[in-house]
């Protein structure tokens, strides 16, 4: 029976959708194309008529999950973009460390993504970019340009392993799960906010 284009749309849709929550569940390789068709509803025959490997599934199942978190890192809230506190606080919380099927995607499949094919590598490069800009745009636009990048990057880098080794760790040692996550949000703060460098420390070397 013949699928309409909208159906099938909408098939593809629910294949990505359903692969980012499997994939973020039980990591790339850890689910297989037949469990994500059957998770979908859908056959072994039509997510390959839509994706001709399970490689270009992952790096658009990726990619869906990297858009959700751009989103809710810049969504409005009250009527105003969140400040950087609040990002740090949402991202950092237990709930989020707990919650992997709807958490960050790159927090979930850091620790893979170098064994993946250069597609899957584009997208998780190109997620953290966003991310980092996100996180260089809460900073004092005083602290020059240069140091703005270093810091989003150490930033952004940071709340990715700090979830990732909080969820390691948290079925043999839930305290230094949440020392982990508590932890990186107060390193992660001390650095957005120590002021900019000057001068001073070049003259006194010169004495």
């Amino acid at each position: 029976m013949k699928v309409s284009k909208e159906q099938a749309a909408q098939n593809r849709v629910k294949l990505i959708e359903t692969a980012a929550r499997l994939m973020r569940e039980r990591g790339i390789d850890g689910v297989g194309v037949a469990e994500i068709g059957k998770a979908a509803g859908l056959t072994h025959g039509a997510l390959y008529a839509h994706f001709p490997s399970k490689e270009a599934l992952a790096a658009e199942a990726l990619a869906y999950g990297l858009e959700s978190g751009h989103v809710r890192l810049t969504t409005p809230r009250n009527g105003r973009m969140p400040e950087l506190g609040e990002l740090l606080d949402a991202y950092l919380s237990e709930e989020k460390r707990n919650d992997v099927a709807e958490g960050c995607a790159m927090a979930a499949s850091v620790s893979e993504i170098g064994r993946q094919d250069v597609s899957v590598s584009e997208r998780f490069a190109a997620g953290l970019e966003r991310m980092i800009d996100v996180f260089r745009s809460k900073l004092d636009a005083t602290v020059p340009e240069a140091t703005q990048r270093e810091r989003a990057v150490t930033m952004a880098v940071a709340l990715i392993g700090a979830i990732s080794a909080s969820r390691a760790v948290m079925k043999a040692q839930p305290e230094l799960a949440d020392e982990i996550l508590h932890a990186v949000r107060h390193t992660i703060d001390t650095i957005a906010t120590e002021p900019r460098e000057t001068g001073a420390h070049v003259d006194s070397d010169k004495r």
